[in-house]
């Protein structure tokens, strides 16, 4: 079976965005660099799914475009940020699961690459990028804020703070698989899940990237 993608066309940039794997998502010039991209990134996405006991298919790389919708301003700054038509409905049991499993293993590859990368990581085609603890402390803060649009109020964790780090994790893998109080501003859970595990997941790659 196809996968199935949107695709989130800004001014700049443009996503190819899978919604059947949370958090497969990657960018290009156009739809079909974007597309081809998303591609080239499935085997280290398939190391994420095997390490969330999920068969990830040998066709995932045929995808279906079942969707087009235009991007904003996040979009062209490098971040999927349309919700797709679907986007509202709430996961079945099943699905919250799913979604749960592929954050949780993108957090743990995300912590094991951290605990082996050198502190001062390999300088980006620009010259510039985060080096290792402030890529850590940048994704954790970024956590903290994205959970509030799920109804989790945490202080943002330090990023040498496991328990205080884990406490926040264990309060959004809750959610997907409850009922939380979403506020009127917020996000679904869909794209809650999708954004929060794309923004791991490029981070880990990067500081794979640049480890050296």
């Amino acid at each position: 079976m196809a996968t199935k993608v949107y695709i989130e066309e800004g001014k700049k940039k443009v996503f190819a965005v899978s919604l059947q794997w949370s958090g497969w998502a990657r960018s290009g010039k156009d739809a079909e660099s974007a597309l081809d991209a998303l591609a080239e990134y499935a085997p280290r996405y398939e190391v994420i799914a095997t390490a969330a006991g999920l068969s990830f298919p040998k066709t995932a790389t045929r995808f279906e475009v079942v969707e087009k919708l235009p991007g904003n301003a996040s979009t062209d700054f490098g971040m999927p940020a349309v919700l797709a038509s679907t986007d509202p409905d709430k996961p079945g049991p099943k699905e919250a699961e799913k979604l749960a499993a592929l954050l949780r293993a993108a957090w743990t590859a995300f912590d094991e690459r951290r605990a082996t990368a050198p502190a001062e990581l390999v300088k980006g085609p620009r010259g510039g990028g985060r080096d290792r603890d402030k890529m850590a402390a940048h994704v954790i803060e970024a956590e903290a804020a994205y959970a509030r649009k799920i109804g989790i109020k945490h202080k943002p964790p330090a990023f040498d703070d496991p328990e205080a780090i884990e406490a926040l994790r264990a309060d959004v893998l809750t959610a997907f698989v409850g009922n939380p109080d979403i506020p009127d501003n917020g996000w679904p859970l869909r794209y809650a899940a999708r954004r929060f595990t794309w923004h791991v997941l490029d981070h880990l790659w990067e500081m794979e990237d640049r480890s050296g």
